[in-house]
């Protein structure tokens, strides 16, 4: 607490090191896993008590009782009212619980041992500096598609729209089964993949009008020349006969 300073403490209650428990092998009472929450309390910062670890749910039920009390600053007594659950709390029905007879290999040396360990790490580590903390925005809702109201049912889509709409084979839709060969469309529902009918445009009028002016004139043309070759022949032959 010294070397941090923290304007806030949380403060997990895990309540497997406590007496019984299934899991861990501590031999703590209720009373004294209350003297952590007396500990923190007497900074009189705010703190939160959260749930963690436990696994004999009755003494967990004790533990978190007591700690509230300690929490709050309030006496409780020992016998447990009647509830729906009071029968879990057998044989003796009381808050606290007794140690086991499990001998205390704790000897002194070896806590202060350890106090000086954790009070080495904690020289070796900066303090926490000040920072203020920042909430984050959360992130905008990127909606780029127009009100469906707005959009002028007469008018083409735009292309991203559309894209939009296609659902990817890889993604579930709401039917469980879709069965073999996976989803189908109107191109694959009768088996296979459908080929599109090639469509030729119709030339317009106006394309179409000169079209037939440009063969008009090619025909004359030919035939002009065919005119001109033919009176060329006849007069070669005149001349012929002349001489």
């Amino acid at each position: 607490m010294e070397t941090f300073q923290p304007s806030a403490v949380v403060l997990q209650c895990g309540a497997d090191s406590l007496t019984g428990d299934r899991l861990g092998c501590f031999n703590l009472t209720v009373k004294g896993h209350g003297k952590c929450v007396e500990f923190v309390k007497k900074y009189n910062l705010p703190f939160l008590m959260v749930g963690g670890g436990g696994y004999t749910i009755r003494n967990v039920s004790r533990c978190w009782t007591y700690e509230t009390s300690v929490a709050l600053g309030c006496e409780i007594a020992n016998e447990l009212p009647y509830n729906d659950y009071f029968e879990y709390f057998g044989p003796d029905f009381k808050l606290h619980i007794s140690p086991s007879n499990m001998s205390n290999q704790n000897t002194t040396e070896y806590l202060e041992k350890i106090k000086n360990r954790l009070f080495e790490n904690l020289r070796m580590l900066p303090h926490a500096p000040g920072v203020q903390v920042q909430a984050i925005p959360e992130d905008a809702v990127n909606d780029e598609s127009e009100d469906e109201d707005k959009v002028d049912k007469d008018e083409r889509l735009p292309q991203t729209d559309k894209d939009k709409r296609i659902v990817p084979d890889n993604e579930f839709s709401d039917s469980e089964d879709e069965g073999e060969g996976g989803r189908r469309d109107n191109r694959s529902y009768k088996g296979g993949a459908r080929k599109r009918p090639r469509l030729e445009k119709e030339p317009k009028a106006e394309e179409a009008k000169d079209e037939l002016e440009v063969k008009a004139e090619t025909t004359a043309d030919k035939e002009e020349t065919t005119s001109t070759k033919a009176g060329e022949d006849s007069k070669k032959e005149t001349t012929a006969t002349v001489a």
